[in-house]
């Protein structure tokens, strides 16, 4: 996803030096867009006021921030941090800790809206920081944005990051039993979803994977193996504040089916292979 978000800066009139744990990643997005390559976070943030970061996990935002050739090495005072991974409202604030220390500003700004969102510049962004920082990150964020909102101090963009899950881990159970049980009441699926999408039930979800769920098609989207990601560091923060979240707890072990049916890879909507086809379905 970091590709095509930094395409939109450059496209948007920003200089750029790129970094990718793929180098070839890096060199193709430069002859594509332009700027430079760099060999390492603390290079690709020797000159740069502001510094953006998109990886996998705690351990790899920890790496590029704090690590050997880490950003925050390099890092001039008064320049500012972005991170859009999904990670840990833990590792936020402990970055954030260690930003100030350096004089540095962060923002732990995690996205919805998958690769989709992200080439079409239209992701949904959930910011943690003080007032300053994510007003001036705003600023740089609004060309692959189509939702920029401030939820609270750095670790809220997390956090309401894991809101965002629990509630599309629960939509997609839904819509999994829905269309099985269209299926198996014989119905013509594209006109259930004609009748329903307009109504109460329509949902982000429905409006996008209906249609591919009934196709069995699911090579493309958010992947299993980062949304089980996703709810691990949800149920561990639901366990940390007393929340209780059973419905999110058995989607996650359904999920966990689906990876060992093969589906880790396969988008989110790949639920709804672990719901039984009805023998009467169509």
């Amino acid at each position: 996803m970091g590709g095509p978000m930094a395409g939109h800066l450059a496209q948007a009139g920003h200089e750029l030096v790129v970094f990718n744990r793929s180098m070839g990643k890096s060199h193709a997005w430069v002859e594509r867009y332009g700027g430079e390559a760099a060999t390492s976070p603390a290079q690709a943030a020797q000159e740069a006021e502001i510094v953006l970061s998109c990886v996998g996990t705690d351990d790899d935002l920890a790496d590029i921030t704090t690590g050997r050739d880490g950003a925050f090495r390099t890092m001039r005072a008064g320049s500012l941090f972005i991170d859009h991974t999904t990670v840990s409202a833990k590792i936020a604030r402990t970055l954030d800790h260690e930003a100030e220390s350096r004089g540095l500003h962060f923002v732990d700004a995690p996205v919805s809206g998958g690769q989709a969102g992200a080439e079409k510049g239209a992701l949904a962004i959930m910011c943690g920081g003080s007032e300053p920082a994510v007003e001036a990150a705003r600023m740089v964020m609004e060309p692959y944005a189509a939702r920029i909102v401030h939820c609270g101090p750095v670790g809220a963009g997390q956090t309401t990051k894991m809101v965002n899950q629990i509630a599309i881990a629960g939509v997609l159970q839904g819509l999994s039993e829905a269309l099985r049980f269209a299926q198996g009441s014989g119905l013509d699926v594209a006109r259930v979803y004609e009748a329903i999408s307009g109504g109460a039930a329509q949902s982000w979800q429905m409006d996008n994977r209906w249609t591919t769920m009934a196709q069995d098609k699911f090579d493309f989207g958010f992947a299993i193996d980062w949304m089980r990601k996703d709810l691990g560091l949800t149920l561990a923060e639901g366990h940390a504040i007393g929340a209780s979240l059973p419905l999110t707890a058995l989607v996650d072990q359904f999920y966990a089916e689906v990876q060992g049916m093969g589906g880790a890879r396969q988008d989110t909507s790949a639920l709804v292979r672990r719901v039984p086809k009805p023998w009467k379905g169509v």
